[in-house]
């Protein structure tokens, strides 16, 4: 199932994607209550019920036209959990630009995207030359956690997850290198397009065997697949939950491949104008204009 979150008549709506239509159970005055129009209460009461769809109605099915895609979780209720070197080829190409080792690390690097950062699949990504000139691109997917918990174990993890979605970790490697550390230059405002929706865990097969693609003004610059994350999800999910609770509705990006910006030669940043679309196999596609 496809759950997102739009905005329709000025109002806010939880939606079921179909094929060419999407659904506003809220519409319906049975199903006007926090889990069916609110993603955050949807997760925490533990998704929709299968057979939902059948009991909305026609009133509630309109035209994608008819409503603005925001973020699924248009203001999550905390940070954006995120991982950093990821995938090894991301390593070696960031490795003489950042004065790092090549090694892969033994253990998950983990930072944060403060919330104000995240925004919609479609929507403008502000540029802002005060702050940042440097801005660069990041597909990675992400993992919504479903059922909380702490110290989970790697074998039980993919049941804590709630559903998967795209994620493009906007960085600013000025700020990321001039303040030596990550949140500063991860977290600008509109700095985590998201979206379109989360697809839920059981309509993904495997999340570790995704093909993943980011475009920069049509041309291709990230081609890989989940398949060479260097921690999989499981282990993502038990190195956090292990002093620290899990809650429904957390937000985990899971790095990001090789062919990002400032690793090139030259170096390559987003410019006003530009437009990045992210697509992931099976989840769906992205695309955010620099303004």
């Amino acid at each position: 199932m496809k759950l997102g979150t739009c905005r329709y008549r000025e109002s806010t709506y939880l939606f079921i994607a179909a094929n060419d239509h999407v659904v506003l159970p809220a519409l319906n005055p049975q199903f006007d209550q926090p889990s069916y129009r609110n993603m955050l209460a949807c997760i925490a009461a533990g998704g929709i019920p299968r057979g939902l769809l059948e009991q909305c109605g026609t009133d509630t099915e309109l035209e994608f036209s008819a409503i603005e895609i925001l973020a699924p979780i248009p203001r999550p209720a905390k940070n954006v959990m995120c991982l950093g070197w990821n995938y090894s080829e991301h390593i070696k190409e960031t490795a003489a630009p950042t004065g790092r080792s090549a090694e892969l690390p033994e253990h998950p690097i983990v930072f944060t995207k403060s919330v104000t950062s995240v925004i919609g699949p479609d929507a403008v990504v502000p540029y802002n030359a005060e702050a940042s000139t440097e801005l660069d691109w990041e597909i990675e997917l992400g993992v919504i956690i479903g059922t909380g918990g702490k110290g989970i174990q790697p074998e039980h993890a993919l049941g804590h997850v709630f559903g998967y979605t795209v994620i493009n970790d906007i960085s600013a490697r000025d700020l990321q290198f001039r303040h030596k550390q990550f949140f500063i230059g991860k977290s600008l405002d509109g700095a985590c397009p998201m979206g379109p929706w989360i697809v839920t865990a059981d309509e993904i097969n495997d999340p570790q065997d995704l093909d993943l693609k980011c475009w920069v003004n049509g041309e291709l610059k990230q081609d890989s697949n989940t398949r060479y994350m260097i921690f999989d999800i499981p282990t993502i999910v038990a190195t956090l939950s292990r002093g620290m609770t899990l809650e429904p509705g957390d937000i985990i990006a899971t790095g990001t491949p090789d062919g990002v910006g400032f690793a090139r030669k030259p170096p390559e940043y987003l410019q006003p104008g530009d437009t990045v679309e992210c697509h992931i196999e099976g989840i769906g596609r992205i695309t955010n204009k620099m303004q």
